[in-house]
C-alpha cells in the first residue's frame, strides 16, 4: 500500500456513528485504498444510518441505498450499467452488515457470486443486528448475549463461516481484514479493486456499543480477535489456493471475553468448551493452507 493513500479522505467530518464504532473505521481504510472511482450500494446497516439519509451523505463517493436483501443484485445492476455505459474503470462495491450478508442478503450474494458478477462485496461484521437493537444473526458468536438471546439463553450454536461459504461457490478472491491491522486491510481492498470478477471482503468491525465494551477499547479488542485465533486474517483465490496473512500468538480466548459485558455469564467450563472450538477451526485452517500446526 502506497504512504499517499493516508493522506486521502472519503468521509466527512460529522457522521452519526457511535463512538468507537468498527464500522466506521472500515469504512475509512477501504475507501483510502479503492480511490475516488467507486459507487458504493448501501442494503439496510448501520451505515445506512451513518451516512446519513438522501440528499445527505458523509461518504465523498456516489452511494444507492437498497433494501436490505438485495445487495448482490443491485451491485450486479450497477456494474450492468457501468459497462453499458463503456465505465471499466469505476468499482463497484456493495457494503453491507452481517445480518445483510449472512443472513436477509446471502440469496442475492449467493447469485451474483455464482454469475462471477464484477464487484466487490464487502461485509463488515460486528457480530449481530446492531442497529436495529443487537438481535442475534447467524454471525453472532457462540457464547454471546443479544436481546434475542438473553439471560441463560445466550448464543449456544456456533458462528457461521462465511468466508468458507463463499470459498465453495468458487470465488474469485475471498479474504478476511480487520480494523487493528489496517496495512492488511487497506492492502487487499486495493488487490481487490484490480481484480475482476466477484470479490468478498470479510472485515472484523468491533461494536463497543453492542458488545458492552468501553469505546476506546474497539480497536484492542479487533486485535485480540486475531491474536486469539477467533478472527484469523487470510486469503482463499479461486476457491482452493489458501494463504495465512498473519501468524498470531495464540493467546487463550478467556482474555478476550473477559473484556466483554456479552459474554460476562460464560462459566470457565463455557469458555475452556470454546477454547476447544477455536483452536478446532484454526487447525483446520492451517492444514487447508499446508501449514502444519505449531
Amino acid at each position: 500500500m502506497q504512504l499517499d493513500t493516508m493522506d486521502r479522505e472519503y468521509i466527512h467530518s460529522g457522521h452519526v456513528g457511535c463512538p468507537g464504532c468498527g464500522a466506521a473505521i472500515a469504512m475509512r481504510f477501504v475507501l483510502k485504498a479503492l480511490g475516488e472511482k467507486t459507487i458504493m450500494v448501501m442494503p439496510a446497516c448501520c451505515w445506512s444510518i451513518i451516512a446519513g439519509p438522501y440528499p445527505q451523505s458523509a461518504l465523498k463517493i456516489p452511494m444507492l441505498h437498497a433494501a436490505f436483501e438485495t445487495g448482490g443484485a443491485v451491485a450486479s445492476g450497477v456494474r450492468a450499467a457501468l459497462d453499458v455505459k463503456g465505465d471499466a474503470e469505476t468499482t463497484v462495491v456493495a457494503w453491507a452488515g452481517d445480518g445483510g450478508t449472512f443472513d436477509i442478503g446471502f440469496q442475492a450474494l449467493s447469485g451474483a457470486v455464482e454469475r462471477n458478477e464484477n464487484f466487490l462485496y464487502v461485509c463488515y461484521d460486528n457480530e449481530a443486528y446492531m442497529n436495529t437493537g443487537v438481535q442475534r444473526s447467524s454471525s453472532t458468536p457462540y457464547g454471546a448475549w443479544t436481546t434475542t438471546t438473553p439471560g441463560r439463553q445466550w448464543k449456544r450454536l456456533r458462528k457461521k463461516n462465511i468466508v468458507e461459504a463463499l470459498v465453495a461457490h468458487r470465488i474469485h478472491y475471498a479474504a478476511t481484514a480487520n480494523i487493528a491491522y489496517p496495512e492488511d486491510l487497506m492492502g487487499k481492498a486495493a488487490r481487490a479493486r484490480t481484480m475482476t470478477g466477484s470479490r468478498f471482503l470479510h472485515i472484523f468491525a468491533s461494536c463497543p456499543t453492542g458488545w458492552r465494551l468501553p469505546s476506546e477499547m474497539s480497536v484492542k479488542i479487533a486485535r485480540m480477535a486475531v491474536q486469539t485465533n477467533i478472527f484469523p486474517l487470510y486469503e482463499v483465490e479461486d476457491g482452493v489456493r489458501y494463504t495465512i496473512n498473519f501468524m498470531p500468538k495464540g493467546y487463550l480466548v478467556n482474555e478476550y471475553f473477559r473484556l466483554q459485558g456479552r459474554f460476562k455469564h460464560l462459566t470457565d467450563e463455557d469458555l475452556a468448551e470454546i477454547q476447544e472450538m477455536v483452536d478446532e477451526d484454526w487447525n483446520l485452517l492451517l492444514r487447508k493452507a499446508g501449514v502444519a500446526p505449531a
